[in-house]
């Protein structure tokens, strides 16, 4: 769950209830993970069985979910909700690459966070790799104040926000509706055993005394001290060890959209030295990115298209699902993808018209975001808010490319029942990083992290086929080309053209040069700049069919589900950075 409204109002006449409904499905499942029994969902939202499975049947046919067995999947599909809020907010895309600056010049973690209600909602994140290192994700949640940029945001409250705060604490005592920070103790019901240590821990003053365990009775202080200063610091007040300072970026009329936070560790930097040993530098960055904003945004050749389904695919669904498919979540869902870079706030005739729905369906359908906090308008422009981010961007920020491929080899694998991989090129060789095998008599076994020499596999070659000229040349004059088989080619020249051909023809086969009787075909698996990022190949027995036969047989569901691994990174890699093992 997210932080609890103590005043929600009721939703208006023209609120969609089956919509709301189905959301409450899709938050339960983000809130738990990438994965959670079905049944946990029924009881974590009180709705029917027959409810919750129409709700995963509709979303599994969006893209966003999958449906194993009696557990429900969040699936990369889902990310397209939120990366339409980032890429509205135009954030990332013009301020990241200044953020990515300021970390590499400071070699620390930088953070860039805007206000969501009474909390802090984090839209990039530019970290270090160290032991201990920043473990936020895009789209986590935090109460204000427990971190820098809270007090930055604050400091614009009026007292209807401060009143929001109070109720808000009082209702959530430990902080438990902010799953992303550790839970902070209960001072009017005792609790804060050894669970709640780390978090106890975490609140000391700038001379290494204690002070109360919780940062929200100092907050007002710190919110003026901000407010006087123009920055803020988070001495431990998220966890022990970890501080931050943070700078607000301004628009063109002088208004907050978001903060910059360098993070470090005690261990490297005491909260007391930020200031001095940080702050020139992040004021620059911060001069930089408000100059960023305030020059027009330049137009972006590779922008998303808006609303990749329309209501002519819903009816489609529809006819094809009948009552598993419901229409109203869809609408809803489908309304937030009209929303993206150069279309950052939306009149209702745009809406429906990137949607194709009708006014008055889209009409209802933004009337009830708005109401659920998805939205927020000005009586005639929508515009998305950061909650979008709560329908699973943070659960799937740790996608790494193996995770996304996998049911799609599993998919495969039914298909053509031989054995499917994913590999990665690892100096000379290839390393497997993902593996379905198939049951046979007679079947290939490999393992996630084999390695073989890349010259004489079909991965390998794919892999190499991509590579310039020169780093291939580099990369063969570094192998020794040792003959595994009969069949392995070993000569330079020889496969140069082997690699010049797969390259043309977008696939290669490899046919008993790894080892005697197998035979594979692989084909390359491309990222959003259509570079080659791994390969993907099945593997048989060389004597059930000829080359030819194979290549007929399993060239097409190959290519076909690199294509929907390749949709998948595209949408995972927009905002987020996939590692490729």
């Amino acid at each position: 769950m997210t932080h609890p409204a103590t005043d929600a109002p009721p939703p208006p006449q023209e609120a969609v209830g089956p919509l709301m409904r189905s959301l409450s499905v899709l938050r339960a499942l983000s809130t738990g993970g990438r994965r959670q029994a079905v049944g946990d969902l029924v009881r974590a939202t009180g709705l029917a069985r027959s409810t919750v499975d129409r709700v995963l049947s509709t979303l599994a046919r969006l893209g966003y979910v999958r449906v194993e067995g009696r557990d429900a999947v969040l699936a990369p599909g889902l990310l397209e909700l939120g990366n339409a809020y980032l890429a509205a907010s135009e954030l990332p895309d013009r301020l990241g690459p200044a953020a990515e600056r300021l970390a590499d010049a400071l070699d620390e973690s930088v953070s860039l966070a805007v206000p969501d209600g009474d909390g802090v909602r984090f839209v990039h994140q530019a970290t270090r790799r160290r032991a201990m290192s920043l473990a936020f994700r895009i789209g986590d949640l935090l109460p204000a104040e427990r971190g820098a940029p809270g007090a930055l945001f604050a400091a614009d409250w009026d007292e209807d926000a401060w009143r929001r705060w109070r109720e808000r604490r009082a209702a959530d005592p430990t902080d438990a509706g902010f799953p992303a920070v550790p839970p902070r103790r209960d001072g009017n019901s005792g609790t804060g055993g050894p669970e709640n240590f780390g978090a106890d821990l975490a609140y000391r003053d700038g001379n290494g005394g204690t002070r109360s365990t919780d940062p929200g009775e100092d907050f007002a202080s710190r919110v003026e001290a901000a407010r006087t200063a123009g920055w803020s610091l988070d001495d431990q007040l998220i966890e022990p060890g970890l501080v931050a300072i943070a700078v607000p970026v301004r628009d063109p009329h002088g208004r907050p959209v978001c903060a910059v936070s360098v993070v470090s560790h005690t261990s490297r930097l005491a909260a007391a030295d930020l200031p001095t040993a940080v702050l020139p530098r992040l004021r620059e960055t911060v001069a930089e990115m408000e100059r960023t904003l305030a020059d027009p945004a330049p137009p972006r050749p590779d922008s998303e298209p808006p609303a990749t389904r329309h209501a002519s695919w819903m009816r489609a669904s529809k006819q094809e699902l009948g009552p598993e498919f419901v229409e109203s979540l869809a609408r809803g869902l489908l309304t937030l993808t009209a929303f993206g870079t150069g279309r950052a706030a939306l009149p209702l005739t745009a809406v429906a018209e990137a949607t194709g729905l009708a006014r008055a369906t889209a009409r209802r359908a933004l009337i009830t975001l708005e109401h659920l906090g998805y939205l927020a308008s000005d009586g005639r422009l929508f515009r998305p808010t950061p909650k979008v981010l709560d329908l699973g961007f943070a659960a799937l920020s740790g996608l790494t490319l193996p995770e996304i491929a996998q049911p799609h080899l599993v998919t495969l694998v039914e298909q053509v029942h031989d054995s499917a991989s994913m590999a990665v090129l690892s100096g000379t060789d290839i390393q497997y990083v993902a593996r379905v095998p198939t049951v046979r008599i007679m079947s290939v076994n490999i393992t996630v992290g084999t390695r073989f020499p890349a010259y004489p596999t079909s991965m390998g070659r794919v892999l190499l086929a991509d590579l310039p000229p020169a780093e291939r040349t580099a990369h063969l004059s570094r192998t020794t080309l040792t003959p595994l088989t009969q069949h392995t080619v070993t000569s330079p020249e020889r496969l140069t053209a082997l690699l010049e051909q797969v390259g043309e023809d977008g696939y290669a086969l490899v046919d008993e040069e790894l080892e005697e009787g197998l035979r594979s075909i692989a084909v390359p698996v491309r990222d959003r700049d259509a570079h080659v990022v791994a390969a993907v190949n099945i593997s048989t027995h060389a004597g059930r069919r000829s080359p030819a036969e194979d290549r007929d047989a399993f060239l097409p569901p190959l290519r076909a589900a690199a294509a929907r691994i390749e949709a998948d990174l595209r949408t995972a890699g927009r905002f987020l950075r996939v590692p490729p093992a």
